[in-house]
C-alpha cells in the first residue's frame, strides 16, 4: 500500500476517531534522494500508482505503507516496501535521518517518512499490481511547483496545497512531506553530500 489520501475508504473511516482518542495505524514511507546532472542538484523518487486501481487510482505518493507484524522497526518497514514497489535493494539506500510523522486525519494513519540517499541512474522495476512509473523529480523544480489547486475525488471538488511538476499533481500527505523535507535539507556540503537539518 502506497498512498494515503483523502477521502477514505469506507472500512477505513469506519474505525477512525476524529477526535484523536482512536489508535492511529503506524506506516512508513522511503524518500529517496540522488544527485543528477552537470552540476549536481538533488532529485526526489516518486511513485504513481496504476490507473486502474479501485483505490488511490493515479494518485501520486512515496514507496511505503504500514508497519506488517514481521517489521522489527518503521525504518525496516520503509525499505522493505521500497524494494517491494520499485525494487531499490535496501543496501542501495543511505538512511541520512527521519522527517516529522504526517497524519491522514481522515484514514487515521501516521506516517513516518525516512529519508535516504540513492545512486544515480537506478534500473527501476516497479510492481506490476500497485504502480504505474516510477517518477525522478528535481528538488528545484517541486519547491519552484508550490501552489493551491482544486482537486475532485468521489464528487467532492476541495481546494488544497500541492505540488505541480511537469503536470503531475503532489497532493495530500505527500505533499506535506514534501513540504518538510524542503525545510529540512541543507545545501550541499564540501564533499557534495546531502544532510538534513536538525528538527526543531
Amino acid at each position: 500500500m502506497s498512498a494515503f489520501t483523502w477521502p477514505p475508504e469506507p472500512s477505513a473511516s469506519a474505525s477512525f476517531d476524529p477526535s484523536g482518542a482512536g489508535e492511529q495505524v503506524p506506516a512508513a514511507v522511503l524518500v529517496p534522494l540522488f544527485l543528477a546532472g552537470e552540476q549536481p542538484k538533488p532529485h526526489v523518487v516518486l511513485t504513481r500508482r496504476r490507473a486502474d486501481l479501485r483505490r488511490h487510482a493515479g494518485e501520486i505518493s512515496f514507496p511505503g505503507g504500514r508497519r506488517d507484524a514481521e517489521d522489527a522497526s518503521l525504518t525496516d518497514t520503509a525499505l522493505r516496501e521500497a524494494e517491494e514497489e520499485i525494487g531499490l535493494m535496501r543496501s542501495q539506500v543511505s538512511l541520512l535521518g527521519e522527517l516529522p510523522p504526517t497524519s491522514t486525519f481522515a484514514t487515521g494513519y501516521v506516517i513516518h517518512p525516512f529519508v535516504g540517499t540513492i545512486p544515480a541512474d537506478l534500473a527501476w522495476k516497479p510492481s506490476v499490481r500497485e504502480v504505474d512509473t516510477v517518477l525522478e523529480l528535481s528538488l528545484d523544480a517541486v519547491r519552484a511547483g508550490r501552489t493551491r489547486t482544486n482537486i475532485e475525488r468521489r464528487g467532492f471538488t476541495f481546494e488544497t496545497d500541492a505540488y505541480i511538476v511537469d503536470e503531475q499533481v503532489i497532493w495530500g500527505a505527500t505533499a506535506r512531506i514534501l513540504e518538510h523535507l524542503l525545510e529540512r535539507l541543507t545545501p550541499l556540503d564540501a564533499g557534495g553530500r546531502l544532510a538534513l537539518t536538525a528538527s526543531a
